[in-house]
């Protein structure tokens, strides 16, 4: 079997499927294009946290030091969380990386703040993920990640 790159037909994505590295790239592309944009979007609309509001999750330290209001913080970080997400969309190389680091920032108010540490659990987790994605993008970026393409 030879390494080559896809051309963009339908049996060359097949081969690109195949490949685990590859389909793990865009289940995780797919995830962390998706899952920061509906958070970020929800930060205006506060649907997943009704009856409450996302404010309940900032720390008290960072309330303090941030102007405005915790709800108008959360605004902000929406719409980082959107941009952060179209960013995995466009350039997942360097996305990913900007997710991770988010994460890590979420982690770090969550252990500090308002003790809800499953939460930060969990985004550990992502965390994890994210940190995944970044090195799969970079494969798949330099070709060390391609489908196995059958000889012809």
């Amino acid at each position: 079997m030879s390494t080559t790159h896809a051309t963009g037909n339908p049996a060359d994505l097949q081969a690109k499927l195949r490949d685990p590295a590859y389909s793990a790239f865009l289940l995780l592309r797919t995830v962390f294009t998706v899952a920061p944009i509906v958070f970020g979007l929800d930060k205006f609309f506060n649907v997943l946290t009704h009856p409450h509001h996302w404010s309940m999750y900032l720390a008290g330290w960072i309330d303090g030091i941030i102007p405005g209001t915790a709800d108008q913080a959360m605004y902000l970080v929406g719409a980082i969380e959107i941009v952060a997400g179209i960013l995995v969309a466009v350039a997942p190389r360097w996305g990913a990386w900007v997710v991770a680091g988010w994460l890590a920032g979420i982690i770090l108010d969550l252990l500090t703040g308002p003790g809800f540490y499953d939460v930060a659990l969990r985004d550990f987790g992502l965390l994890v993920g994210a940190l995944a994605l970044a090195r799969l993008a970079h494969g798949v970026h330099t070709g060390s990640i391609v489908a196995q393409m059958p000889r012809r």
